[in-house]
């Protein structure tokens, strides 16, 4: 234990020092630690990236307790709980940084979105569905009001939705929504991107499940079709 503890120690320093090179300077900037932050998180280092963004937030709150820059700070901790599993610390730092959103741009706000999505994915990965629901419908509607009906970022939350209906088998509830981000992905990105091929085989391992194999089985033809470069330039809606 003491060892482990020692070997954190060396480590923490050894950020430090890369943050201090970073800006050039004895003390990094919020900036310098946000930066360092995302770098170690892109690159799966995600135990440095709780580290950074720790300092972040401290960094931060120097800027008073709910400056915008803490929920930035707070957002990218808390992903880094998340992927590490450390649901128990993940939560309130969502929902920290969701609070200061709310507070600095109001309830239609991209950020304010992005938190309720993925704290709601969070819940779900957790089993808390009855917690998970109401924040991933809020996070489709504000999306939908922000971005628009036909938006990625639309499709994205959708996505999580349909996946937590899923998981609870309510599957009825589950594929209006796959069908409506096959279309959001065909409109927004053409209707051979490789991405449409992989929501097309999403909805039809759904319709298999719900023993509609008669309707998934032309969605795999469109898909395998994407994949090997042969889909026709006009393809047919998905059956419903």
């Amino acid at each position: 234990m003491q060892e482990a503890r020692g070997k954190n120690r060396i480590r923490g320093c050894a950020l430090v020092l890369c943050l201090t090179a970073l800006c050039g300077c004895s003390q990094p900037s919020w900036e310098d630690a946000m930066a360092a932050g995302q770098q170690a998180a892109a690159q799966g280092r995600y135990g440095d990236a709780e580290r950074i963004f720790l300092s972040a937030v401290e960094k931060a709150e120097q800027f008073g307790p709910e400056d915008l820059r803490v929920a930035q700070a707070l957002s990218g901790l808390a992903h880094a709980y998340a992927v590490q599993n450390k649901h128990a610390e993940a939560e309130p730092a969502y929902l920290r940084a969701l609070k200061i959103y709310q507070t600095v741009h109001g309830e239609d706000h991209a950020d304010v979105a992005a938190t309720l999505n993925d704290l709601g994915v969070l819940y779900r990965r957790h089993g808390q569905y009855a917690d998970a629901e109401p924040l991933l419908v809020r996070a489709v509607a504000i999306k939908e009001r922000v971005f628009g009906p036909d938006h990625l970022e639309l499709a994205l939350t959708l996505k999580n939705l349909a996946q937590l209906y899923v998981s609870q088998g309510q599957f009825e509830k589950a594929e209006p929504l796959m069908r409506r981000i096959v279309a959001i992905r065909e409109k927004a990105q053409g209707a051979v991107h490789p991405d449409v091929a992989k929501s097309l085989d999403e909805h039809a391992m759904l319709l298999h499940q719900m023993k509609r194999e008669k309707e998934a089985e032309p969605l795999e033809i469109r898909s395998q079709g994407i994949r090997t470069g042969a889909s026709s330039p006009n393809p047919k809606p998905a059956p419903r």
